[in-house]
This record gives structure tokens, C-alpha cells and sequence, in this order.
């Protein structure tokens, strides 16, 4: 992958990816708003995540030794994984065991991280994703861009060809006359699977939280593929970073109310999977956790960056972000994009290609994804201490990958332009004028400027113009108002002691 700013600066080019991530982000965030705003003690739900988050991992080495020990009791095989070669490996060795050649998957961030899935099929083991937007994605030959919604970038009409296309080369075909519609497409999806859910015999799981007082693990989900995973298969897998730990059963209740409203926008998933090893009769006869490291305790020693473990994949922070809105999340070149994937991934990975080296300056530092993460990550705050570790590494700086600005031709433009601006703004009338004027106009919007204007809308589309101008929507419903009370005022400005 190059650095995010040529990745960039290819993808906002996409019209229809653009189109496709602002309907997609705005639609959740709004959504995700309202059910927040059903809480009123929200914040102090968020400084309990983040309370509970801090605390585990400052003492994280206890809790997983407590996991291990919990898992063990209950009849689980616990694996230490420092990288991603040695989880790889580990779960390659065990799918091979069973005699099998294919795994089914619950949605998992952690196997996408270490690549999974190339590993399986390396080893001549073919992995089937469940999750319905993973899904699209297997199909298409694409890779995820979003934590949440991996198929983000995809309109239904798009998704609809991709099935009519791969579905038959990874099991049952799509039926005949497939429409667009999300009923029909979910059930071509629901038919596809069934299949798949009866016939294997081992699964594939991350987890979202691991109770350490039970050696329980967690997952949450809105479709029910996960339950089928979780339950049908003989031999259950569980790849699980070591941050995903909470305390207790009590600590789990905070995460089960921020998680759903901040993701989903729901009260509570429609599907809540817990399991605690094996169970005889019940579910998966052999279960296996491996506890995946990767650079979390690289991670954890830095006291600014550590706050990227508190993460709980809620994806919050890429709906609110204007950077990721634009670029999408393939420009990351990670499982995690958006503004946690510019801070986790440098920390994981290291700054020393051009790629990582750039992710800290993904980011407009506007701050809307502090204000939205469910367990207060102060991203701003870590994307800065990056920026200084980047700038402190040296060689490991590819400087010229990351100013991907047009030099002085470019800059001569901007500057033309201010000064255009600073003669419109020193003119209160010329600027009125030219209000009045855009707004009458409007139907005659072009799609893209000329000149020096082309080169800004090649990567984003041009604003609508308002009919009306804010000066004169104040002037018609609060001029008059306002100019009466002015008078009211200065009527009794005598009698003020």
C-alpha cells in the first residue's frame, strides 16, 4: 500500500464512493445521536468505560492470567500468540487436526488483522465468511473499509451483481431475478449460508469482550450468523486481543450499554452470545482461545498511545469523521481504518513504511471523534504523539510520500483565492452582490469549477447554493423583531439603577 495521501487522493477521485460513504456515515451518526440522547447519564456511562478499560489494562497481566486460568477450569485450551505469524500458525495446526478443509467465520477485526484468512487458504483450508457485509465483500475479491459496515462502500445495485456473479463459485448461486431490494438480497444471502451453517464442522470466531472472573467470551451481533457459528460447528476457534479483557460480570454491563448505541444505534444487539468452555451435549465440543498479542504490549507501554486499547470497535468515530467520509477506509491499508485505525495501527505496526509513517496525518484533528467515542479515546491527543514519534524516527520518515500537495503552483492558486476572499469580506456590499447573485443561479450549478478551481473538484462535489443567504434569511425572520427590542431597551436604559 503507498501512504494515505496517494491512496487518498485516488479514491476521492470516486464519485460513487463518495456518494455511497455520505449517505452510509450520515445516516448512522444520526441515528446513533438519537439513541445516545435517550441517556441522560451517558457521560458518566463513557467515564465508566473508559474508568473500567484503564484499570484492566494497568493491571492486564493479572486479568489475562485469570482468563487462562477460567477458560482451563471450564474445559477451553488457551494459546499465547506474540505475532501474528505464531497465531496464524496455531490456527492453521488446529483447523488441520480436525481433518477438515473448511472453517465458517463470525466477523472478526483480529483475524483480519493477521490475515486469516490468506493463511488458511496457504494451508489449503478455505474460511467462509457469515457476516452478511463480509460476505459482500468475500465475494467481490474486495477487502473490508469500514469496523462496523465492511461493505460501506457498496450501493445495493453493486452488491446485487457481485452475488449474481460469485455466489456460485462459493456454494449455492443466486436465484433467478435477483432484485435490489434488501429483503431479496438478505435472503439470497440467508440461503447461501444455510448450507455452510449444516455442513461445517469447525468455526472461526474473534470475540468482543473475554470476562477474566469466568473465562467467558462475548459476542454481539444484529444478524444471528455468529449464533449459528458459535453453536453448529464440533471445534470452535477464538482469536482474541489481549485488550478485549474486562474484570467482571459488572464491568461487562457498562460495555452492553455503550457498544449497541454507539455502533448499531440500538438499545441492545439483537444477538448476545456468551459462552464459557465446553459444554457436553451443548455447542462445540472442543474449544480453543487464542490470546493474540501484535503489538499490544508495545502499545500499552507508551502512557499517551495506550488509550487506542481501550477501543471497543464500536466505529463512532469513522461516521463523524470528514476524513474518512471522503477517502473511505481502503486508504488505510489496514483492518482498522478511520481515525482508529490512524492511531492503532501506527502503534501495532510500527512507523516505518511509508503507509504507517502517514496514518497520523489522516486527520484534520477536529476532534468529533473524541466527542463521540463511547470509552473517551483522546484520538486528537494520540494522533499528535504519533506525528512526534514520526518526526523523531529519522529514516523511518518517508517524508516525501506524505506532502502530496501540488507545490507552487498550487500554493500561488491559494493564495489568489484569499486574496479574492479577503476583497469580498472587506466589502460588505460587493459580497451581499454576489449572494444574491449565486443564489439566483443556483440551477445552473456546474459540476465541476474550471481552472485552478478543477483540482478541488476532482475529489469532492460541489456544494449545493442556498436560495437564500444567511444575511437575508436573518434580515426577513429576525430583523424586524430584533430592531423593536433594540427600542424597548434603550427606552428603559434611564431607569437602571
Amino acid at each position: 500500500m503507498p501512504a494515505f495521501p496517494v491512496a487518498a487522493e485516488s479514491s476521492t477521485r470516486d464519485a460513487r464512493l463518495r456518494g455511497n460513504l455520505r449517505h452510509a456515515t450520515r445516516t448512522i451518526r444520526a441515528k446513533r445521536a438519537q439513541a445516545v440522547a435517550e441517556l441522560r447519564d451517558w457521560d458518566r456511562l463513557r467515564a465508566a468505560g473508559a474508568a473500567i478499560k484503564d484499570h484492566t489494562l494497568r493491571h492486564l497481566d493479572h486479568y489475562l492470567l485469570r482468563l487462562e486460568r477460567e477458560v482451563t477450569a471450564a474445559g477451553g485450551t488457551v494459546h499465547w500468540a506474540a505475532d501474528a505469524e505464531e497465531a496464524n500458525r496455531i490456527v492453521t495446526d488446529l483447523v488441520l487436526a480436525t481433518g477438515e478443509r473448511e472453517v465458517v467465520k463470525v466477523k472478526s477485526m483480529a483475524t483480519q488483522e493477521i490475515g486469516l484468512n490468506e493463511a488458511l487458504a496457504r494451508a489449503g483450508v478455505r474460511a467462509y465468511e457469515t457476516d452478511l457485509a463480509e460476505l459482500i465483500v468475500q465475494l467481490g475479491g474486495d477487502r473490508p473499509s469500514h469496523i462496523l459496515v465492511p461493505a460501506i462502500h457498496r450501493n445495493r445495485s453493486e452488491i446485487r451483481e457481485i452475488f449474481r456473479r460469485r455466489m456460485a463459485h462459493w456454494g449455492r448461486p443466486a436465484p433467478e431475478g435477483l432484485t435490489d431490494r434488501p429483503a431479496d438480497l438478505a435472503e439470497a444471502a440467508r440461503l447461501h449460508l444455510r448450507e455452510k451453517f449444516l455442513r461445517a464442522k469447525v468455526a472461526v470466531s474473534g470475540a468482543n469482550f473475554m470476562v477474566a472472573e469466568t473465562g467467558t467470551l462475548v459476542v454481539v451481533e444484529s444478524e444471528g450468523n455468529g449464533r449459528m457459528c458459535l453453536t453448529l460447528p464440533e471445534t470452535l476457534i477464538s482469536v482474541v486481543g489481549i485488550e478485549k479483557t474486562v474484570p467482571t460480570w459488572r464491568d461487562l454491563e457498562v460495555f452492553l450499554q455503550l457498544l449497541p448505541r454507539s455502533s448499531t444505534a440500538e438499545r441492545m444487539n439483537p444477538y448476545t452470545s456468551m459462552w464459557t468452555g465446553t459444554a457436553g451435549g451443548d455447542g462445540p465440543r472442543a474449544f480453543h482461545l487464542v490470546l493474540l498479542d501484535n503489538g499490544r504490549t508495545d502499545t500499552l507501554a507508551d502512557p499517551i498511545g495506550r488509550q487506542a486499547l481501550r477501543c471497543i470497535r464500536c466505529s463512532a468515530c469513522l461516521n463523524v469523521c470528514p476524513v474518512y467520509e471522503r477517502a473511505g477506509g481502503h486508504a488505510y491499508g489496514s483492518a482498522y481504518p478511520g481515525p482508529i485505525g490512524a492511531i492503532l495501527t501506527p502503534q501495532l505496526r510500527g512507523t516505518a513504511s511509508a503507509l504507517d509513517a502517514s496514518l497520523p496525518y489522516a486527520s484534520t484533528l477536529c476532534g468529533a471523534c473524541y466527542e463521540v467515542c463511547p470509552v473517551a479515546i483522546d484520538i486528537p491527543e494520540v494522533l499528535v504523539r504519533l506525528r512526534e514519534r514520526v518526526v523523531e524516527g529519522g529514516p523511518a520518515t518517508v517524508r516525501g510520500e506524505r506532502v502530496v500537495l501540488r507545490p507552487a503552483k498550487g500554493h500561488a492558486a491559494e493564495r489568489a483565492a484569499l486574496r479574492a476572499a479577503r476583497w469580498a469580506l472587506e466589502r460588505p456590499n460587493a459580497l451581499l452582490a454576489g449572494q444574491r447573485l449565486a443564489g439566483r443561479v443556483r440551477g445552473v450549478r456546474p459540476r465541476r469549477l474550471p481552472g485552478p478551481g478543477r483540482a478541488w473538484t476532482d475529489t469532492r462535489d460541489l456544494p449545493e447554493l442556498p436560495a437564500e443567504s444567511f444575511r437575508d434569511w436573518w434580515q426577513r425572520t429576525r430583523g424586524a423583531g430584533r430592531a423593536e427590542g433594540a427600542r424597548e431597551t434603550q427606552g428603559f436604559q434611564g431607569d437602571t439603577p
